[in-house]
């Protein structure tokens, strides 16, 4: 028998009560929403079943409010507990093909019980929901930066100590990133298959190879053990003083990752490279270093707060024999962050885990509280910068996530840029991967008036070593051994299409930033400077002039291709745009000023955006996870016919009705039978 559920609707009911009337007359949704969720336990009206509630709140989600609204009746399937929220999804997942069966399970299993404790936690028309709308989902612009002021143990010094250089050579420092090993790679087998990620044995992939991947890996692929091989020696070769690793080991079947996997791929990382380079490694954490991927809760996350000690621990015993015992033992302590002076310098590295401000890591959703700086990261950021400048010391930032992206929280990228801002003296370099192309972010003293003078700090992206992203690639820097400052960036790369890669893959240097781009800004380099924050400002106003310079930049950034603006026409609309706010985002090293739109509204409405940071993202670093699975939801029940729809509430009800039971049985439910025998919602927890 299938219980129908009541409750009150809140947006695009077939049958609107006053609350919606309410609404059309312009009332705050925040407000009304109160209004409803205070009476719901004696307000009462007749609605369909709760998978009708769900299909219809898919089909008709198109924008915030609607996301809203959509919250409200995924709030109330997974207050019947975390089995019936993922048999949901992933029944919606397989039925409507969005997936194969095996991704579908493994995305919702892994983190559907985060989400739904989420659901459970926020209120579903608070400001956290409107971020979580927009992660998740892109129907709602993220909220305007909550006002905080980051506090700092000494105002900056009236006369900042000046660092000179002494015209002494530079020594070289390697910065490689996302490296996503798969441990699973399988030569010979489909490397064009239906899964995000391909070259691997899959037992439901039963037609015949048409493109065998080879032992040194394709581009639908993660790097092959082989290919770290020839890695490891393509870093060696540069005689580096020491290497910065930016974070994102374990490979992109994000579906598939659990515990066990991501613990043996740091054991493996540390050890692969230990045993092979001549220099020390010091590294960041990626998103991917966790499971459920990217989710790393707060200190304040009930009943959860110590689920990613295991990634710190794991981390901290691998790269203690390059970091020492006192940044080994900071990173169980910090989250995974840490910091170290590298021997016979003046240079204090800070490693800092940016997944806490990465709009993915869904545990960031479980309270209506803001909190500005969760699980002390910007805190202990600022304690090791004092600390640096009472020393008289330089710094370099290292960390996965660059702060500017459309993928990161507003609030934190502010708070972060603050920070910046009031120990730029100190600090000497950024640097960052996760976007897995070769690019640069610039923060600057005044957003509102962006030229060279005000330019003040510059984040380094490195590009990606998974061929996945394009042809792999690494940074070797030029530095400058008394102020620390990059001389000169340049990449290194091979080639995945030519003839010989797949027997012994030949890395060379791609371009030099010095020699590519000093003599195209006006006045050129001088030998004794250094790629500053003003020189990269020169450099985007030389992108906006010069379209032949800014295609080049394009092809560089992914090293393959034309790039995410691939109009041939220079006057085509769409061109035109996309430069214009690529060049916004190099010049937003804070997220709140990067152009980029995240909502994704164009999945329904059929034209995409011009917007080349999110898709990217998406396709690259993220690959296919809850977000980008709801996200297809939304479009597919836009898309089915009755028939569809009739099936869809079938398997739907299957998972849902029995819950529903259950809960009616027990005296803590949600659920209550009237004497007509007709179940009703007398609350949403």
């Amino acid at each position: 028998m299938s219980y129908p559920v009541w409750s009150v609707k809140l947006w695009n009911s077939p049958a609107p009560i006053i609350y919606s009337r309410m609404l059309w007359h312009g009332l705050r949704l925040r407000l009304v929403a109160t209004a409803v969720l205070a009476l719901l336990p004696y307000t009462i009206h007749a609605r369909s079943s709760l998978a009708d509630e769900i299909i219809a709140g898919l089909n008709n989600a198109a924008d915030c409010a609607s996301c809203h609204s959509l919250l409200v009746t995924f709030r109330a399937t997974a207050a019947l507990g975390d089995d019936a929220f993922v048999n949901s999804l992933k029944s919606l997942c397989k039925q409507l093909k969005l997936q194969d069966t095996d991704v579908c399970d493994g995305i919702f299993e892994s983190v559907g019980p985060v989400v739904a404790h989420d659901l459970r936690s926020m209120s579903p028309f608070g400001q956290t929901s409107t971020k979580f709308c927009n992660a998740m989902l892109g129907l709602c612009s993220e909220p305007p930066v909550n006002t905080y002021t980051v506090p700092f143990p000494k105002s900056a010094p009236e006369n900042s100590k000046e660092f000179k250089s002494l015209g002494r050579p530079p020594f070289q420092v390697v910065h490689f990133s996302d490296v996503h090993i798969d441990r699973d790679y399988s030569v010979g087998s489909e490397a064009n298959c239906s899964k995000p990620l391909c070259c691997r044995e899959f037992s439901d992939q039963s037609e015949p190879t048409t493109i065998p991947a080879g032992p040194l890996g394709d581009h639908a692929c993660d790097t092959p053990r082989n290919l770290v091989e020839s890695i490891v020696k393509a870093i060696d070769a540069t005689n580096n003083t020491f290497s910065i690793f930016t974070g994102d080991i374990v490979d992109g079947a994000v579906w598939l990752v659990n515990q066990e996997d991501v613990t043996a791929d740091i054991n493996l990382f540390g050890e692969e490279f230990k045993m092979a380079l001549q220099a020390p490694v010091y590294p960041a954490l990626g998103n991917h270093e966790s499971a459920p991927v990217n989710c790393f809760p707060r200190l304040t996350t009930e009943s959860h707060a110590n689920d990613s000690q295991w990634v710190f621990e794991t981390s901290s015993a691998q790269w203690r024999p390059w970091i020492g015992n006192s940044a080994a033992d900071q990173i169980v302590h910090h989250s995974g962050s840490y910091s170290l002076v590298v021997p016979d310098t003046s240079l204090r590295i800070i490693s800092i885990n940016s997944g806490f401000w990465y709009k993915m890591n869904l545990w960031l959703y479980d309270s209506d509280d803001q909190q500005p700086d969760p699980n002390g990261i910007l805190s202990f950021l600022v304690s090791q910068l004092q600390l640096a400048e009472d020393l008289g010391q330089r710094s370099w930032i290292i960390a996965h996530m660059p702060p500017g992206g459309g993928d990161v929280l507003l609030d934190q990228s502010n708070y972060y840029d603050q920070v910046i801002q009031r120990y730029r003296n100190t600090i000497a370099g950024q640097f960052f991967g996760h976007t897995h192309a070769d690019e640069f972010q610039l923060a600057y003293s005044n957003y509102s008036d962006q030229r060279k003078d005000t330019a003040t700090s510059v984040a380094w992206v490195a590009p990606a070593l998974t061929p996945r992203s394009g042809n792999p690639a690494f940074k070797v820097y030029d530095v400058d051994p008394d102020t620390y400052e990059i001389m000169d960036a340049k990449t290194y790369s091979t080639d995945v299409s030519h003839p010989e890669y797949q027997i012994d893959p030949v890395w060379k240097m791609v371009y030099s930033t010095r020699d590519l781009y000093g003599p195209l800004i006006a006045g050129g380099l001088d030998s004794s400077d250094s790629l500053s924050p003003s020189f990269w400002h020169q450099v985007t106003e030389l992108l906006e002039t010069d379209n032949q310079a800014f295609r080049k930049f394009q092809h560089l950034k992914r090293r393959a291709g034309r790039g995410d603006c691939s109009s041939d026409d220079d006057r085509n609309e769409d061109f035109v745009e996309c430069k214009r706010r690529s060049i916004c985002q190099l010049r937003a090293q804070r997220s709140e000023n990067n152009c980029a739109d995240v909502r994704r509204g164009w999945i329904w409405k059929g034209k995409p955006p011009v917007d080349v940071k999110s898709t990217t993202l998406e396709r690259e670093c993220e690959g296919v996870g809850a977000g980008s699975i709801l996200r297809q939801m939304v479009h597919a029940t836009k898309q089915i016919d009755q028939s569809t729809k009739s099936s869809l509430r079938a398997h739907l009800n299957s998972v849902l009705v029995p819950a529903q039971e259950r809960h009616r049985m027990e005296p803590s439910s949600i659920f209550t039978s009237g004497s007509d025998g007709i179940q009703r919602v007398m609350e949403i927890p």
